[in-house]
C-alpha cells in the first residue's frame, strides 16, 4: 500500500512537471517574434535578414581576426553594433545586458540563446568592458615605435586581467 502511494506521488510530480514544461514554450510562442529597436543609423552594415541569421559567425570570425591576427575593422565590429544598437532605459541611458530590454536580450531571450559577449566587452556605448585595456600581441612594439608608455595603465590593466583569470 505504501509503494502504491510512492508510485502515485511520483506520477503526479512527473505529469506536473511535463505540464509546466510544455506550458513554457507555447507561451513564448504565444507571444509573437521578437521586435528588437531600430539601430541608431540609416541602415545596417549588412541586410537586417542576414544580419539576423549570421551575425554570430561574424562575430566570431571578427573577434579570431582581432584577437589571434590584431585585426581591427569597423564593419562588424561588436562595439559598432552596442554604439548603434542601444535602448535607452527610463533614466535616458544606455541600458545594460541586465535588462530585458537590451537590444541583443530581445531575440536571446526569446531564443533562449545565452549572450555570454558581455562577460568580457561592454554592453552600452561608452563603458568599458573586462576586456579594455588588454594589449593585442605585437602592439606593445608598435606603441614604443610611436612613443607612447606602454608601462603605464594597459601594462595594469593586462595585469589585473591575468591575475582575475588566475593566470
Amino acid at each position: 500500500m505504501r509503494f502504491a502511494s510512492h508510485i502515485n506521488r511520483l506520477v503526479a510530480a512527473l505529469l506536473l512537471a511535463m505540464s509546466l514544461a510544455l506550458a513554457l514554450p507555447v507561451a513564448s510562442v504565444l507571444a509573437g517574434p521578437p521586435t528588437p529597436a531600430k539601430g541608431r543609423g540609416e541602415a545596417c552594415v549588412a541586410p537586417t535578414d542576414w544580419m539576423r541569421r549570421n551575425h554570430m559567425s561574424v562575430l566570431k570570425h571578427q573577434r579570431d581576426d582581432t584577437v589571434h591576427e590584431g585585426l581591427r575593422t569597423k564593419q562588424f565590429s561588436l562595439k559598432g553594433c552596442i554604439d548603434c544598437h542601444s535602448v535607452k532605459g527610463g533614466d535616458g541611458k544606455a541600458v545594460t545586458v541586465a535588462d530585458p530590454k537590451h537590444f541583443c536580450r530581445t531575440c536571446h531571450d526569446y531564443a533562449a540563446v545565452r549572450v555570454d559577449c558581455f562577460e568580457c566587452h561592454a554592453s552600452r556605448p561608452g563603458e568599458a568592458g573586462k576586456s579594455a585595456g588588454v594589449i593585442a600581441p605585437g602592439a606593445e612594439y608598435a606603441d614604443a615605435a610611436h612613443g607612447a608608455d606602454i608601462h603605464g595603465s594597459d601594462a595594469a590593466a593586462l595585469s589585473a586581467y591575468l591575475k582575475e583569470a588566475g593566470r
